[in-house]
């Protein structure tokens, strides 16, 4: 499994003449490090007597982004297996009629759940980045920077995960899966980008001030 390696076995296994692990991957990879720093900028204001207000909620939080953290970690692997599963379907034999109607078939369900892969990626960046506003706003000043971090990863992820949704849907025949998971993506991206300037805002005060 891809979360098994170290980081430079990672990076050369990337590096690679091999088309997956690639940047569905990545986008989840880049996601789950912004939930990860959601979570230190939490940790650093757990216990500090200035915070003493937010304390119950910063908990809250360490649990619910942790939970997101663990989703996207699982997402780089799956990610790279539906992959996997298309490169699979196109390599089905394609001699007679029937074998190209089986064929075709495949590929374009493997497609649709590759399709569903990174679309989880932005649903889960998303509701890190509510996290990681609240984060920016109630968190440990000296960790601020760190809190813009966390959202310009997730940011990243998002739109990372968003032109992978895009490539796959421009191999699928379902004009009406294309229309919806097109406007869902579109809706996500948006929002995501929306309340990354949020964060940005809340850090430039912080930084400012400091």
């Amino acid at each position: 499994m891809l979360i098994d390696k170290s980081v430079s076995q990672f990076l050369d296994e990337l590096a690679s003449n091999s088309p997956a692990p690639g940047g569905g991957s990545v986008a989840a990879l880049a996601g789950a490090a912004g939930a990860a720093l959601t979570s230190m900028v939490c940790n650093l204001t757990i216990g500090k007597k200035k915070y003493a207000d937010v304390q119950d909620e910063m908990k809250t939080v360490v649990e619910q982004i942790e939970k997101l953290r663990r989703e996207l970690t699982q997402l780089i692997d799956k990610d790279t297996e539906a992959f996997d599963s298309v490169m699979a379907a196109f390599g089905l034999p394609k001699g007679t009629a029937q074998e190209q109607g089986v064929r075709s078939a495949a590929i374009q369900t493997a497609t649709k759940a590759a399709t569903l892969i990174p679309l989880d990626v932005m649903r889960t960046c998303e509701k890190a980045l509510l996290h990681a506003r609240t984060v920016s706003q109630k968190g440990n000043k000296n960790s601020a920077s760190d809190a813009g971090v966390a959202a310009l990863m997730l940011q990243a992820g998002c739109a990372g995960a968003a032109l992978n949704v895009r490539i796959n849907l421009g191999g699928l025949n379902d004009t009406v899966f294309v229309q919806q998971i097109a406007q869902q993506s579109a809706k996500i991206a948006q929002n995501v980008e929306n309340m990354t300037q949020e964060v940005l805002a809340e850090v430039e005060k912080s930084i400012g001030a400091s």
